[in-house]
């Protein structure tokens, strides 16, 4: 994946269709924005702060298939509600790294179809009046907050995670259990007197 990472950019229609060899590719991407069908990924945050995400369909020239770009994320009190129309850029070439749907299926919410609670190829295709592409490209950027521009996204870390701290922290409760078992098994063989 480091690998990948650190690769030189390519086309995206370039790629395999297979994300476990295409995931955190390096990207670059040429269309029109499709403004008018842009969704919302809710309930996003960045350095602690609620925000969204947008998620906008590429239309290319050549190809009949869209491709879902992960703009970044903006700040939204609410977590969802966002003036749209105020973030539209007039960029037409994006970079950044290919990523693959986190779920099969998704959600959105009721009232607003538009705006996704949880991200899905499904709910994905089904608000897009076109095929989209079964991954989709996040872009890379400034990823510092500020009021006058999307924060765009910093690819995963890729590193042990907490796994260590994970195994040390469950590793304690076993060696804590154990000894009180010692315990209570020692102090069980030799009974307290009793006093009258």
């Amino acid at each position: 994946m480091r690998a990948r990472e650190d690769s030189a950019e390519t086309d995206f229609f370039s790629l395999s269709d297979d994300s476990t060899v295409t995931r955190f590719r390096r990207v670059r991407i040429a269309g029109t924005p499709d403004y008018s069908h842009e969704l919302i990924y809710a309930a996003r945050s960045h350095s602690g702060s609620p925000g969204v995400n947008f998620l906008t369909p590429l239309r290319v020239a050549g190809h009949d298939t869209a491709v879902l770009i992960d703009r970044g994320w903006i700040y939204s009190p609410d977590g969802a509600t966002v003036e749209a129309a105020k973030w539209r850029e007039r960029d037409t070439t994006f970079e950044g790294f290919v990523e693959e749907f986190p779920s099969p299926t998704g959600a959105t919410y009721v009232s607003r179809p538009n705006i996704i609670s949880r991200l899905g190829y499904d709910v994905v295709a089904k608000a897009l009046p076109y095929p989209v592409a079964k991954t989709y490209v996040v872009l890379l950027g400034d990823s510092s907050m500020a009021a006058d521009r999307i924060a765009r996204l910093k690819p995963p870390p890729l590193d042990e995670g907490p796994h260590k701290s994970y195994a040390i922290q469950w590793f304690g409760f076993a060696l804590v259990a154990l000894i009180g078992a010692a315990v209570v098994v020692k102090n069980s063989g030799n009974p307290t007197p009793h006093r009258v």
